[in-house]
């Protein structure tokens, strides 16, 4: 407002007014000219609340609320709201505003000695900081009372309240209490409230603090409570899990396992890795299922494919094959034996983690029940024998100390990639001298390859020959061991084996490919050496080393077989020359067993090919 000769003119406070926003999720923004700092703004805020009952009333704190300062010099000011037509009519209506006032245009150094000046005795003169000039006065330290009008400041203890004084409070510019001043007022909250009083801003009643104090305060102690208790149960848990593997750790013989393997073992797996690398023991994963556990198949993270072998049941004399195989296996380095990768001991049942075998065992392929493997030919059965027999031998007389098998049989010989035989199943083996027979009131073994001399008197290398004798008897015929849907005399393969060579009737129980793929001076020779390996005393057998010996010369004998023979003497009659291409099989050969006769010869060809293009096939 002007005085005197001063033209009024009025500047939006920017210290006593906020740009306020109230509602759920909106934006309220606000740009224009500062006069006084000569440049353009913008101002502006955003309010979140999910419910409109959450914002606030009668305070702006945050939650629904926001606002925004002003610059200085604001003259005047403008908004609209797209969604309310009213939106002036009812800020204007509603909506307080400060504003900042000055006498005249002139600063106090220009208006100073005019008749103009309007500041009385004891007030000081302050140019506006509005930006269009002008000026206005305060009463010097120590007075108090108007400035502008007579008989000006006085001092404080003589402070007589002019009559002129306007009472601002009778407008109600306070939420709360409003007292008057002189030439102003000011706002406060009554007893058992907070906040300043303000229009706009109100006062919340204190019971409200301590309700939302005590919330916070349970609300934190709860949670303190509840991580407290988490961390406690959670380290219990873990002790305990870290106690019970510590337990399965020596319970299973850990301890004596490191003493006796020291740094020959590759690595000690967790059961987390295991269970990640089986899909968590998952069925599809399964391989195998034997007398002492179950073989999984596994994916390590390296994405090498391990076979693991997990012990059924948790017996104490389980426990020592399960260490005594471990102790075995890390002291054989042979290329016809399964190498062992690892193991856990951290689980109530221990496990084994060995290198998997890609192609079974001999026993499938040998008797193919499902009819989904190719037929696996003489010559390579008789490869096979020998890569076995060699281990063996390798077991009984090379290993650092005498190793016993004590479970022979064609399912615990493995084929690999390139049909390589691989020893695999240590659990019964027992490291001795062989002039100590094996006394165990407990016979390990397989119904079918056991040694009927080792059953009574004790197992001993002689017993590792018979069992294998049981398997070159099965390469040859082509029969299962123990096959109790046959007559009585034919149920036990080793017994009907030897019977049929002393009654001259070997040819009788060869399998028919076997007998016209192998020559007539192999198939005698290793029906001997089969019998041999069968007799019933142990002294009178052949050892593991003389059975690979002979085995070896077997591959050397005429390839000559009967088949040849047939086809020779009918080219002769017909004048004309086979080709050593030609299917030699179309003739049927009939024995006294009956097999499927459609296999296929494509295995044999792969398995050539295979030996021809990796040197490490070869025998």
């Amino acid at each position: 407002m002007g005085i005197g000769t001063g033209v009024p003119f009025f500047t939006l406070s920017d210290k006593d007014n906020r740009l306020t926003l109230v509602g759920c999720d909106d934006l309220i923004l606000a740009f224009g000219q500062s006069l006084i700092e000569e440049r353009n703004f913008s101002t502006g805020c955003i309010t979140a609340c999910s419910r409109s009952v959450d914002v606030s009333n009668g305070t702006c704190s945050g939650s629904g609320c926001c606002q925004a300062p002003i610059p200085k010099g604001l003259t005047g000011f403008g908004g609209g709201d797209f969604t309310d037509p009213n939106f002036i009519s009812r800020i204007v209506k509603d909506v307080p505003i400060v504003i900042d006032w000055a006498i005249g245009n002139q600063s106090c150094s220009e208006v100073k000695n005019s008749t103009a000046y309007s500041c009385k005795e004891h007030s000081l003169c302050i140019d506006s900081e509005s930006g269009r000039g002008g000026y206005r006065c305060i009463c010097e330290e120590g007075y108090d009372g108007n400035p502008y009008l007579t008989p000006g400041c006085q001092e404080c203890t003589n402070l007589i309240i002019p009559l002129t004084d306007i009472d601002e409070c009778t407008k109600n510019p306070c939420d709360g209490i409003c007292k008057n001043t002189p030439g102003g007022f000011q706002c406060s909250c009554p007893k058992g409230y907070f906040g300043d009083g303000q229009k706009g801003r109100g006062c919340q009643k204190e019971r409200d603090l301590p309700v939302l104090k005590l919330s916070l305060g349970l609300g934190l102690g709860l949670l303190s409570l509840l991580v407290s208790f988490s961390w406690i149960y959670f380290g219990i848990k873990r002790r305990k899990i870290l106690k019970l593997r510590e337990k399965f750790f020596k319970q299973n013989g850990g301890m004596l396992l490191k003493q006796q393997t020291s740094s020959n073992l590759n690595k000690v797996f967790t059961i987390e890795e295991l269970k990640k690398a089986t899909n968590n023991f998952a069925k599809d994963r399964i391989l195998g299922v034997g007398g002492n556990g179950i073989v999984y198949k596994g994916i390590l993270p390296d994405q090498r494919i391990v076979a693991i072998k997990k012990s059924k049941q948790l017996e104490q004399n389980q426990i020592e094959e399960f260490i005594n195989e471990v102790v075995i296996l890390t002291q054989i380095n042979h290329r016809n034996v399964v190498k062992l990768l690892g193991c856990c001991l951290e689980t109530e049942v221990p496990l084994l983690v060995y290198e998997y075998i890609s192609h079974g065992t001999l026993h499938h392929h040998i008797h193919n029940n499902g009819g989904n493997m190719p037929w696996l030919s003489f010559q390579n059965r008789l490869r096979i024998a020998v890569e076995s027999a060699n281990a063996f031998n390798y077991l009984h007389y090379a290993a650092s100390i005498p190793i016993l098998h004590r479970d022979i049989k064609s399912a615990n010989i493995l084929l690999d990639d390139y049909y390589t035989a691989r020893i695999a199943d240590f659990g019964a083996s027992r490291l001795r001298p062989f002039d100590q027979a094996d006394m165990s009131s407990l016979i390990p073994g397989t119904l079918g390859y056991l040694d009927p001399e080792g059953i009574q008197m004790g197992l001993s290398d002689k017993s590792d020959v018979y069992s294998f004798g049981v398997v070159l008897a099965e390469l040859l015929a082509g029969r299962e061991a123990i096959d109790l849907t046959l007559p009585n005399k034919e149920k036990s393969l080793a017994a009907y084996f030897k019977a049929s060579v002393k009654e001259n009737r070997l040819f009788q129980i060869l399998h028919h490919r076997v007998l016209k793929e192998g020559s007539l001076e192999q198939l005698n020779a290793i029906g001997e050496l089969v019998v041999r390996c069968l007799n019933t005393k142990g002294e009178e057998r052949p050892t593991m080393k003389e059975v690979a010996t002979e085995l070896e010369g077997f591959t050397k004998y005429n390839s000559r077989t009967w088949a040849h023979h047939d086809q020779e003497n009918n080219q002769l009659e017909m004048g004309e020359m086979i080709s050593e291409q030609e299917d030699l099989y179309s003739v049927l050969m009939y024995t006294s067993t009956n097999y499927d006769t459609s296999s296929s010869d494509q295995q044999s060809t792969e398995i050539s090919a295979k030996r021809e293009e990796n040197p490490l096939f070869d025998d």
